[in-house]
């Protein structure tokens, strides 16, 4: 099996190995663990045996499989668009044994770099089929659920007619193979032709990263951390809530932060955004509320970096055992870091309770940048299930703010994210758990209501 690895470098070397080596006396103790906790799960369950977790191919496979035990999908990050790293012995490149000259005749390449490789030689059949059995292997035989594809800009700006094909191949290949797999494309700029069907003339890609809300709100952040009187274009954030490149807007991957831009020397997580100081302060632990619950309640598909649920502050690397690491510890250590967590845990669930958040209905109807104050409106279409999320980067409490809502009568406060600020925060500024919209029309709805709105907050109301 050929894996492409992290950054396109391809991997053949047996010493390269990230797994548990099978002379391990580790191995034994965790295949026990292992079985120990499924057959608590289901005591019904066959055992494993040391053959079937020995080899990384085989580790691996018994890791998607643990996770799906526990509810969980697990995406691979494939990179199509090129390949090759060091090109030395045991590189794809010389698998054929083709001397350096030209490097379109090798078996692989074309002669178009990337990266520091060379993108794939998308004309050739047996090239497209080579990647295509590549996806089919993850979703056959490793159980995957779906993947994340690298630079499909590259395969489609680079590749021309033959990368599109590429593009609508695999993914038309795969939705056969496993329908309910999702497909997400990383594409710049973001454009509608990614996720149109095949049968339309697009890639066929079920989803796209967005950078426009991601560049919106750590702009904003960074705005914020200028103090009080420097100026916070909230108006930023409301034009990129529902994506206007995209039919669908669900179809976007919405993040604050990913691999590429808080990878070490490039730009700050968004703690650090937050304050740069003293990320575990007040403002630190607050602004990064609010930008995770923005990523969470705005249009799309949010998307988490790995330590963004507990505050993690460092920039990542990927060196192994290396300072870069997650302080997972600070779970146990660190009381910002576990009350981080419990606000994600909570909001997140929320969001899968209420289906307005998973829904294409949204109306930004009040934006103020003085105030630093952003309200919108989410629904079903159809249905109604309407939610109100209100959103604060101001430093002080509004008690009595006037915010129209799109109904009449109450509205329940289902989640306040200042609750969370050394949980349960007994001075928590709110509401009292509801409000009352029977005012005159405002900002272009029917009724208003007098809010209090937390410093640095996110509210949902819910009807």
């Amino acid at each position: 099996m050929f894996s492409l690895g992290y950054n396109g470098i391809d991997y053949f070397s047996p010493e390269t190995d990230y797994g548990i080596r099978d002379n391990d006396p580790a191995l034994a103790e965790y295949l026990a663990r292992i079985n120990e906790k499924l057959l608590s799960i289901n005591p019904d369950f066959t055992p494993y045996e040391l053959h079937d977790i020995q080899g990384t191919a085989n580790q691996f496979r018994l890791m998607v499989d643990m996770c799906h035990v526990f509810n969980i999908a697990v995406l691979m990050d494939v990179v199509y668009n090129h390949a090759g790293g060091g090109f030395d012995s045991k590189s794809i490149y010389f698998l054929d044994r083709q001397a350096y000259g030209d490097l379109n005749n090798s078996q692989y390449f074309s002669d178009r770099g990337w990266a520091g490789g060379l993108v794939f030689a998308y004309w050739k059949n047996e090239v497209k089929q080579f990647l295509i059995d590549n996806a089919r292997y993850y979703l056959d035989e490793c159980h995957c659920d779906g993947f994340r594809y690298d630079e499909v800009s590259v395969i489609k700006n680079e590749g021309g007619e033959h990368g599109w094909k590429f593009c609508q191949y695999v993914t038309d290949t795969c939705r056969h193979i496993k329908p309910e797999a999702i497909h997400i494309a990383e594409n710049w700029p973001v454009e509608q032709a990614i996720v149109s069907p095949t049968t339309q003339g697009g890639a066929g890609f079920d989803a796209t990263q967005n950078d426009g809300l991601r560049d919106a709100v750590r702009a904003t952040i960074s705005q914020a951390a200028m103090g009080a009187d420097a100026f916070v274009d909230m108006s930023a954030i409301a034009q990129q809530l529902k994506p206007s490149n995209l039919t669908d807007g669900w179809r976007a991957v919405q993040c604050v932060e990913n691999h590429d831009i808080v990878y070490r020397g490039r730009s700050s997580r968004i703690a650090k955004l937050s304050d740069s100081n003293d990320s575990r302060s007040w403002f630190g632990r607050s602004r990064s509320r609010v930008a995770t619950g923005l990523t969470a309640t705005a249009m799309g598909i949010p998307h988490l970096f790995m330590g963004q649920e507990i505050l993690e502050d460092k920039p990542w690397h990927d060196q192994p055992g290396g300072p870069q690491q997650i302080w997972w510890d600070g779970l146990e250590q660190d009381r910002c870091m576990s009350d981080f967590l419990a606000f994600t845990q909570d909001l997140f669930a929320l969001r899968k309770q209420l289906p307005a958040l998973r829904a294409s209905g949204i109306n930004t109807f009040h934006t103020h940048n003085d105030n630093r104050i952003l309200a919108f409106h989410r629904w079903v279409e159809g249905e109604g299930r309407d939610i109100v999320v209100v959103v604060s980067l101001n430093e002080s409490n509004f008690w009595h703010y006037d915010l129209g809502f799109p109904l009449h009568g109450q509205w329940q406060e289902v989640f306040n994210s200042d609750a969370y600020d050394n949980f349960p925060n007994p001075y928590c500024a709110g509401n009292g758990g509801a409000i009352q919209a029977e005012g005159h029309g405002m900002h272009g709805l029917p009724t208003s209501a007098q809010v209090a709105i937390p410093a640095n907050s996110v509210l949902i109301f819910a009807k």
